[in-house]
């Protein structure tokens, strides 16, 4: 099945691989990115069929170009939404952006007459303001946004999902909606303007850290990400769905990521830390830095998610997070992102 679809977000990480996996299936595809003076710049590291591909102007906060870029499509994958690269000290600079332009890429793709719309959520709207004791993690878990533990991010994700789910169930219509909650995204790079989310490798990689914090990550890889969108794109009987994009058994603390890169990239990791930090040694950190300090809460912890429903309802194939981890590395050295 192909058609014509809709990817809001088009200068993303996901969304990149994304389109280029819809175009190899035959897709005709629009995206949308914020401003068309980087048009090219967003051709050119895409490297597609330019054919196939069509740009338009639209931005999460206005009405402004949504009506083009539907019209004619049959499918939407709304990926857009704003990642800090840096502390908000305001929230709802994330918070807003990511529920109202959810709403509005609804709104749009309802009136145009779009059948299916996949929006790109986050384990974020899943993990998170629970109790303490919780290590454990379905698509039937939501974060508690009242929680003590849960980010400007977190909120973010959690509010623009639950929203736009409370909109399809009082104004779809015959719109059927479905979500993709990917854990952290690694792999290979498109380009030097990378996803905040390769920090977590490039820092390990470059000896960022003088030691390593007691920190872990659901892992996944951003090709993978990709295939599960276009899968809950394109199978029957997917309205309401609900899917963790995460690796099998892909939870690696800092320390793994470390080993991995120690093992299988020796000629690499001369700088790559294997002391341990201590917790109070973070905490001493986290009073001068900010961005630490939202760490704080997840020291120590485990978040146990697995990709079973993706796996049995979609047939979806993760690879290994390990094989992540060390693609991302060496896509950061070949790119000259990372000096090692």
């Amino acid at each position: 099945m192909a058609g014509v679809v809709l990817v809001t977000g088009g200068s993303g990480y996901i969304a990149g691989f994304t389109i280029r996996q819809l175009i190899e299936q035959g897709w005709t595809v629009r995206a949308t990115i914020r401003n068309l003076r980087r048009e090219a710049e967003v051709r050119d590291w895409l490297k597609v069929d330019n054919d196939r591909l069509s740009l338009f102007a639209a931005d999460l906060t206005s009405d402004a170009g949504w009506a083009e870029a539907m019209a004619g499509c049959s499918h939407v994958v709304h990926m857009a939404s704003p990642i800090p690269a840096h502390h908000v000290k305001d929230e709802n600079e994330l918070i807003v952006p990511a529920r109202d332009g959810a709403l509005r890429a609804l709104r749009f793709a309802r009136d145009a007459g779009v059948t299916r719309l996949v929006m790109t959520s986050s384990v974020a709207a899943i993990f998170y303001g629970r109790t303490a004791d919780k290590d454990s993690f379905t698509e039937a878990d939501w974060t508690d946004i009242a929680g003590g533990d849960v980010s400007a991010y977190a909120k973010s994700k959690t509010i623009a999902e639950r929203a736009a789910r409370d909109w399809i169930a009082a104004e779809g219509g015959s719109l059927e909606f479905v979500t993709v909650n990917p854990g952290l995204v690694l792999g290979p790079l498109l380009g030097t303007d990378f996803s905040p989310s390769l920090e977590a490798v490039k820092r390990v990689l470059e000896g960022a850290y003088p030691a390593l914090p007691d920190l872990g990550f659901n892992l996944v890889d951003v090709r993978d990400v990709a295939d599960l969108h276009i899968r809950a794109l394109t199978a029957p009987d997917m309205s309401g769905e609900r899917f963790m994009a995460v690796a099998p058994h892909g939870f690696l603390r800092l320390a793994e990521i470390a080993a991995i890169l120690c093992e299988r990239l020796p000629d690499h990791a001369g700088k790559v830390p294997t002391r341990r930090m201590p917790n109070w040694a973070m905490r001493i950190v986290s009073l001068f830095d900010p961005v630490i300090r939202q760490m704080i809460g997840e020291l120590g912890k485990t978040r146990h998610a697995e990709p079973t429903h993706a796996i049995e309802k979609l047939g979806w194939r993760p690879r290994p997070a390990a094989d992540s981890v060390v693609d991302t590395a060496k896509s950061l050295i070949a790119m000259g992102v990372s000096k090692v």
